[in-house]
């Protein structure tokens, strides 16, 4: 905290995944960076876990429009701990968008991070058939319904359109919502073209620890690391192995891992704690992100080039941003396994040209995602949003 400053009191709303993912980890991050900066911090987690079938499911799409029980729990807190900010990650489906007009009424500053596109898409990935989709970007939110987007559901496409629907004619973001965070230059495009005010979009990565200089020495083989899922490529990534003759390092877990289990070019090694895939990382060549959809920003980028290791990415929404071409590593087109392929074999094949690249990951790493630089970046949007909020909030006796 900077001197003269006064340390700010910091509530976190965020609603859990039943699956723990980047953006899970990115909360706990910025908990603890908070606190480490001087913040008195109070989180407020809601969990997925109850929503276990496909009843659960719908229900809570059906009540994510307001869900009174979960703003009511938050603002319990908020009463008791009295924050500067409320900071609200994801909303969906136990918290809803309301926690922001709640927060408002008692007169607390409101922060929204914009992980995914939730506020726009009904799956919240603006995809749709393995290729990106912007219908609902500047349409009906309902068009949802005619795709069946929400999770292959019509009816729970539908429930998630309306709230989507009731929040944008409602004005919840461009009344309620003091400062948002968006965390690519991409991302805040996309939320401009939706109608979200341009002026309170600002734009911050999630940050990461230092984990100390990379290691010297020759480095091998290729990595992925992340949700074995469709919108991750995971799929081309395994048919662009096989072409180019290379064997890639899978650690994750999800939907597609027995399609892909015993695949010859892959070497799946499930879900490893954050040392082993740190370690991997630092060892590696290069990481393959290989996404269909437009990332918000994934973690696994800043990572790599945490521990100097260049990236092989698509070259779709904010990736084409965070992976400089040649510089960072390479991009290939999305969902084409015969140019990620190429790719794969230039990198692999040219362990000089990958070393360069990954000391210019790393200097990246250290200018705009190590810890310190974005909670810095965070400490700044708060005081926005307090100044904001304070210059919104009417003086008593002034008739204003």
């Amino acid at each position: 905290m900077n001197a003269g400053t006064a340390p700010l009191r910091v509530l976190v709303a965020h609603n859990r995944y039943q699956v723990r993912g980047g953006e899970d980890a990115a909360v706990a991050r910025d908990c603890a960076a908070l606190e480490r900066a001087g913040c008195a911090v109070e989180a407020v987690f809601l969990d997925n876990e109850a929503i276990d079938s496909g009843v659960a499911r719908l229900r809570a799409a059906v009540a994510a429009t307001h869900a009174p029980e979960g703003i009511a729990r938050v603002m319990t807190a908020a009463r008791r701990f009295a924050p500067d900010v409320v900071h609200v990650h994801n909303f969906f489906p136990l918290l809803s968008p309301g926690i922001h007009a709640a927060a408002k009424a008692v007169g607390y500053a409101t922060v929204q991070t914009l992980h995914n596109y939730r506020l726009v898409c009904a799956n919240a990935f603006l995809m749709r058939d393995r290729a990106p989709c912007e219908l609902c970007v500047t349409g009906s939110p309902y068009q949802a319904v005619r795709f069946a987007c929400y999770r292959g559901s019509r009816i729970g496409s539908l429930a998630v359109a309306r709230m989507i629907d009731h929040h944008r004619r409602a004005g919840t973001w461009r009344r309620d919502v003091d400062r948002f965070v968006a965390l690519t230059p991409f991302a805040r495009g996309r939320f401009v073209a939706a109608g979200i005010p341009g002026d309170k979009i600002r734009i911050r990565p999630n940050g990461l620890p230092d984990p100390g200089p990379p290691v010297g020495g020759p480095r091998q083989g290729l990595l992925f690391v992340g949700r074995l899922s469709l919108e991750k490529g995971v799929l081309v990534l395994a048919e662009a192995a096989a072409r180019a003759a290379l064997r890639v390092t899978v650690i994750g877990e999800g939907p597609l891992a027995g399609a892909l289990a015993g695949h010859p070019s892959l070497d799946l090694k499930g879900a490893l704690p954050p040392d082993a895939v740190q370690a991997a990382m630092a060892r590696a060549a290069a990481l393959v992100v290989p996404s269909l959809w437009y990332e918000g920003l994934p973690m696994v980028v800043a990572e790599a080039f945490a521990t100097g290791t260049p990236v092989v990415a698509s070259r779709i929404g904010a990736l084409a941003d965070l992976v400089d071409a040649g510089t960072t590593g390479l991009l290939a087109e999305p969902g084409d396994a015969a140019d990620l392929a190429g790719a794969l074999a230039r990198i692999a094949g040219d362990p000089a040209s990958a070393s360069a690249m990954g000391r210019q990951a790393r200097a990246v790493y250290e200018r705009e995602w190590r810890e310190d630089v974005t909670t810095r970046a965070l400490l700044d949007i708060y005081r926005d949003a307090v100044a904001a909020r304070a210059a919104d909030i009417p003086l008593a006796g002034t008739g204003a």
